[in-house]
C-alpha cells in the first residue's frame, strides 16, 4: 500500500518526465540551436543562390557551410543545419524575392568526422576538443532519453508487481539524464564558442542562442526535478516501512 503523499511524488515526478522528454525530443530535432543574423544585402547579392545550391549539394565542408551560415541567416542544429535564400523567380529580377529556408541534414558519419585547428584545412592538424565536443553533443541527447525510457520500463514493471522499491532506480536513471542533457548545451555552447574563435563573424552578422537550445535546457531541471520526487518518495516510504515492521515486531 502506498501512501498517498508518496502517490502523488510519483505522479508529479511522472508528468515533469514526461515534460523533459517533449522538451528535449523536440529540441533535438529542430534547428533552431544557434542562428546568424546577417545583413540585408547578403541576400541580393547575384551568388546567394550559387551559395545556397552549393550548401544543399555540394560537398561536406565545416568551412564552407559556416560561411554559408555566416552570410545567409543561418541556423544550426544537432542534426541539421539551414540557411535562408531568395526563392526561385520568374526571368525577371524581383524587388523584394520571397526568403526560402533551405535544411540539410547532418548523416551519421558526418557526426564522427574530426575537426581541425582551420576549419576545412586538413593539413591543420586535429583540433581534439572540438571533436569530442561535437560528438558528446550528438551522443548525449541519445544516453539522456535512453535513460527516460529504461527508468520508464522500470516504473512499468514496479507497477506490475505493486512495489514501490525500484523507484530509486528509476530517480537515480532521471538524474543521470538530466545530467546527460546539461552536458549536452554545455558541449554546443563550448563548440560553438571554440569555433568563432576560429572562424571569425563576418562585419555586420550577428549570432544569438536559438529556442532549440533553450527547450533542451529546461529539460534538465524537470529531469533533476523528477529524480528527486522519486528519490525521496522511495527513501520515505522505506523508512515508513521499516518502522511499522519494527512496530508490529515489537
Amino acid at each position: 500500500m502506498v501512501d498517498n503523499r508518496y502517490a502523488t511524488a510519483l505522479v508529479i515526478g511522472s508528468v515533469l518526465s514526461l515534460l523533459a522528454t517533449v522538451y528535449l525530443s523536440v529540441a533535438v530535432g529542430t534547428q533552431h540551436w544557434y542562428q546568424y543574423r546577417s545583413p540585408p544585402g547578403n541576400h541580393e547579392a547575384s551568388n546567394a543562390s550559387e551559395l545556397c545550391e552549393d550548401f544543399i549539394n555540394g560537398e561536406f565542408d565545416e568551412k564552407a557551410y559556416s560561411d554559408t551560415l555566416f552570410r545567409l541567416n543561418g541556423t544550426l542544429g544537432l542534426w541539421w543545419r539551414c540557411v535562408q535564400a531568395p526563392g526561385q523567380s520568374h526571368w525577371f529580377k524581383e524587388p523584394d524575392p520571397k526568403m526560402v529556408t533551405q535544411c540539410v541534414s547532418f548523416t551519421l558519419p558526418q557526426q564522427f568526422l574530426p575537426k581541425y585547428k582551420e576549419p576545412g584545412n586538413h593539413n591543420t592538424g586535429e583540433d581534439l576538443l572540438r571533436t569530442y565536443l561535437w560528438r558528446c553533443q550528438f551522443l548525449l541527447p541519445l544516453v539522456s532519453l535512453a535513460f527516460v525510457f529504461l527508468s520508464g520500463l522500470i516504473g512499468v514493471c514496479a507497477c506490475l508487481c505493486r512495489s514501490i522499491t525500484p523507484t530509486l532506480g528509476v530517480g537515480v536513471l532521471h538524474l543521470l539524464a538530466g545530467l546527460c542533457s546539461l552536458g549536452t548545451v554545455c558541449c554546443f555552447l563550448a563548440g560553438m564558442d571554440l569555433l568563432h574563435r576560429v572562424s571569425v563573424l563576418p562585419d555586420g552578422v550577428d549570432g544569438s542562442l536559438g529556442w532549440s537550445l533553450y527547450l533542451a535546457l529546461i529539460s534538465s531541471p524537470l529531469e533533476m526535478m523528477a529524480a528527486a520526487l522519486f528519490l525521496w518518495a522511495a527513501r520515505s516510504h522505506r523508512q515508513n516501512y521499516t518502522r511499522m515492521t519494527a512496530y508490529r515486531v515489537a
